[in-house]
């Protein structure tokens, strides 16, 4: 475990909480969850991202999917990064090349929400860019996606209602 608890939890001091976590069951009821998000409106996107790179840490990279949202109040703006963790591309072949061991965070993700503030706030009134968002099956649940299991798609109307409810919720 030496190495594992890295401190008293992420830099921005919650404790080692995030703002909403996901775990297959039965594999995992008591250990790191597969799925991570974390929220923030006082939050910077930095320190949000400094948040991401210690659940990956300290879960000693049992973590594989992490998911920011970034609420911009002045912007009417939501950020949405989804984060995983990547072996890095080997170096050129050489005499002195070894092959890279350690893991680095790649934001394979981004999604951008926008609301012009004069429509009214239904789900049809909120941009996306970028289209759905995709959560891999197999980093989810730890295993192969069998013949009835695919990866879960949070589709752009979908991205436009929780972004309504979450402005609901704001103002």
């Amino acid at each position: 475990m030496d190495g594992v608890f890295a401190s008293d939890g992420p830099p921005n001091g919650d404790g080692g909480e995030g703002d909403s976590t996901g775990t297959p069951w039965p594999q995992r009821i008591k250990g790191w969850p597969t799925l991570v998000i974390e929220a923030g409106d006082s939050q910077s996107l930095e320190a949000l991202r400094m948040d991401m790179e210690w659940w990956f840490r300290a879960s000693n990279h049992q973590v594989k999917i992490l998911l920011l949202a970034k609420l911009d109040r002045h912007g009417r703006r939501i950020t949405l990064e989804k984060w995983v963790e990547i072996q890095p591309a080997a170096s050129r072949p050489g005499p002195r090349s070894r092959p890279a061991t350690t893991l680095r965070p790649d934001r394979t993700q981004e999604i951008i929400i926008t609301w012009a503030p004069s429509l009214a706030n239904t789900p049809a009134s909120h941009a996306v860019t970028r289209g759905a968002l995709q959560l891999e099956f197999s980093l989810l649940f730890l295993r192969p996606p069998g013949p009835a299991d695919g990866d879960l798609i949070i589709t752009v109307p979908r991205l436009q209602l929780w972004a309504s409810r979450v402005w609901d919720n704001v103002d």
